[in-house]
């Protein structure tokens, strides 16, 4: 598996000079098998990053170690400076994650799939019901609120996804192979939001992707 920084040296990763995220010497092994062996990285606060390699390169090992799911066999993972294996429940309150595999709830509206969210987090009321529209805005769904989300195009759920993992305000944002089944309109509004993030909200965004024509970008 290689890193690769999605971020032109002059973005707005060059507010701080401190890593929002830093990877050390990380290793995980499946019994025989190893997946990750010495991994090391640096990711900047504000920055897009992408992790490029193929199917079965170590990928989904590593994104599920920094989203706190397992932990790694040896070295360091550290987000907004706690150690995901040491600390994950604090960890998981500011980081926002949005997995491969869908989330959501076909059968609810995007507003209630948010309001659930939400709830976990410990929003609730108006404070909740201001920010899911603020949300919803934000990805460009405001006016699909009340709308089931199987009634969405698989792009629209995508930003649904997002939108969940946006909700409470994270400063990083991971997400694993986000462009998994969209069609190459809803693949270019998603990396141009994914910009907007980074360059209008300075969010660290860490992409993980087998695409070289995505990382290219």
């Amino acid at each position: 598996m290689s890193a690769t920084a999605l971020a032109d040296p002059t973005s707005p990763g060059d507010l701080s000079n401190t890593a929002a995220i830093a990877v050390h010497e990380l290793v995980h092994r499946y019994g025989d098998r190893t997946a990750l062996t010495g991994v090391s990285f640096e990711v900047r606060a504000a920055e897009l990053f992408g992790l490029l390699g193929p199917n079965g390169s170590g990928k989904t090992t590593m994104f599920r170690i920094l989203s706190t799911l397992m932990v790694p066999v040896a070295g360091h993972a550290i987000i907004l400076g706690h150690d995901g294996a040491k600390d994950p429940s604090q960890l998981r309150r500011e980081i926002g994650v949005v997995f491969q595999a869908q989330s959501i709830d076909l059968k609810l509206t995007a507003a209630e799939n948010l309001q659930h969210q939400g709830h976990l987090y410990g929003l609730r009321g108006s404070a909740l019901s201001r920010r899911i529209k603020e949300i919803l805005e934000r990805v460009g769904l405001a006016d699909r609120a009340n709308d089931k989300a199987e009634t969405f195009s698989g792009g629209m759920q995508r930003r649904l996804e997002l939108a969940k993992g946006l909700l409470h305000g994270p400063r990083v944002l991971l997400l694993d192979e986000p462009t998994t089944g969209l069609d190459p309109g809803a693949r270019r509004d998603l990396w141009q939001y994914l910009r907007v993030l980074r360059d209008e909200e300075h969010v660290t965004v860490l992409v993980t992707t087998h695409l070289m024509e995505e990382a290219e970008r």
